[in-house]
C-alpha cells in the first residue's frame, strides 16, 4: 500500500498513520501537512515521509501525490466558530483544497480517494437520525465548505471515473486531540479542564446531543476503505446512531475521574446545531465488520491519555496515543517544500 494522507499531522491523520503502520506490513505512508493546525509531535517516532506544504500549493501537492495508490484526504481548517470568524480561509482550505487534491490525484493516476466531510452539512434539517439521502442545509461556512468537499469528490467520480468515497464524520474524539486552541472540540476541552481544575465551560444548556465517534474506530474504517478500495455514489455517515448530550458526557467524566464538575454555562455559539445523530445503515452495509466503541470506554481511554500527557512535557511525544500500539521507533523522513 502506497498511501498519501493529507493533513496527516492532525488529530485523525496522525492516528490513521499509526493504525496503518501497525496493521499493514511494509506500508509506504506519506503525509502532506503545512502544520497550521497539526503538530509535528503527533508524528514523533514513526516511519512516514512528510511533505511539509499546503494542499493549496500545487508543487507541494504534486510532489506528495507522486507514486501513490490511494489518498485519504483529511486536510482542512476545522471548526464552525473558526469559519464564522474567517469564512474565506475555510472555503480556500476545505473547498478549493479538495479540488486541488482531486486534480492532483487524477493527474497522478491514483486509484482511490477517500475524503472527509462532516455531519454539519445537515445543518437546519431537524430529522433524527440523519440519513444521507435527506436534504442538507448548512448553518455555517465550515458546513458549506464540507458539503462542497463531498460534492466535488462524487462529481469527480461521475465525471472522470476517479473512484471516491466521501465520509461524513460525526464528532470524533479520543487520544491525541488538541484542547489548547480557541476552536478545540468539546471533549478534549472538558477532559483537560477537569484534570487541571480549570473551569468547565458549556456553550448552551448542555442538553444538545452529538453522535460521538471514537477515533480508533474511525481509523479502522478508513483503513478498511482504502484496503478494499470501497466506493459509493453517495456520502456515507461514519457514526453509529448514538445520541449523547453534554451533561451525560460530564457525568461520565465525574465517574471516571472521581472529581466533581460544576460547569459554567455560556450562550450557544453561532452556527452550532442543536442535535446530531447518524443513520448508519449504509455504513453497516459497506463495512459489516466495524464495531462501535461505547462512549464510556472511549472517554476512559481519552482521560488516561490526557493523564499520561499531563504527567510531564518530556514524555508527551513518546506517550502519544498510548492506547494505540506504536508502529516503530525510527524517525520520520521530512521533505521540505518552499
Amino acid at each position: 500500500m502506497r498511501l498519501l494522507i493529507t493533513g496527516g499531522a492532525g488529530f485523525v491523520g496522525s492516528n490513521l498513520v499509526r493504525v496503518v503502520l501497525r496493521e499493514v506490513p511494509n506500508a509506504d505512508v506519506r503525509v502532506i501537512d503545512d502544520f497550521s493546525t497539526g503538530l509535528e509531535r503527533n508524528l514523533a517516532g514513526i516511519e512516514a515521509e512528510i511533505v511539509r506544504g499546503s494542499i493549496l500549493d500545487d508543487w507541494a501537492l504534486t510532489r506528495a501525490m507522486a507514486g501513490r495508490d490511494a489518498v485519504v484526504h483529511l486536510a482542512a481548517l476545522p471548526s464552525v466558530p473558526r469559519s464564522v470568524a474567517d469564512p474565506v480561509s475555510s472555503h480556500a482550505a476545505n473547498a478549493t483544497g479538495t479540488v486541488n487534491v482531486l486534480e492532483a490525484a487524477r493527474r497522478a493516476d491514483v486509484s482511490h480517494v477517500v475524503v472527509a466531510s462532516s455531519s454539519s452539512v445537515y445543518g437546519a434539517n431537524p430529522a433524527l437520525p440523519k440519513n444521507e439521502l435527506t436534504w442538507t442545509r448548512p448553518l455555517s461556512p465550515y458546513a458549506a465548505s464540507k458539503l462542497a468537499t463531498e460534492a466535488y469528490a462524487l462529481a469527480y467520480q461521475a465525471s472522470y471515473g476517479l473512484p471516491t468515497l466521501a465520509f461524513r464524520f460525526f464528532n470524533i474524539y479520543g487520544p491525541g486531540q488538541r484542547h489548547d486552541h480557541a476552536y478545540a472540540a468539546v471533549i478534549p476541552r472538558f477532559v483537560h479542564a477537569v484534570l487541571t481544575g480549570e473551569p468547565v465551560v458549556v456553550h448552551g444548556d448542555g442538553l444538545q446531543t452529538r453522535d460521538f465517534t471514537y477515533v480508533e474506530t474511525v481509523c479502522q474504517v478508513l483503513l478498511d476503505a482504502v484496503t478494499r478500495s470501497v466506493c459509493h455514489d453517495q456520502p456515507v455517515n461514519l457514526a453509529f446512531g448514538t445520541r449523547t448530550d453534554l451533561r451525560t458526557v460530564l457525568a461520565e467524566l465525574e465517574q471516571i475521574t472521581g472529581r466533581r464538575i460544576d460547569p459554567e454555562f455560556l450562550p450557544p455559539r453561532s452556527g452550532d446545531v442543536r442535535h446530531s445523530q447518524a443513520e448508519n445503515t449504509c455504513l453497516r452495509q459497506l463495512f459489516p465488520d466495524v464495531a462501535n466503541t461505547p462512549v464510556a470506554d472511549g472517554l476512559r481511554a481519552t482521560v488516561e491519555w490526557f493523564q499520561e500527557w499531563l504527567s510531564g512535557p518530556e514524555s508527551r511525544a513518546a506517550r502519544h496515543l498510548s492506547t494505540v500500539q506504536r508502529a516503530g521507533e525510527r524517525p520520520y523522513r521530512v521533505t521540505t517544500t518552499q
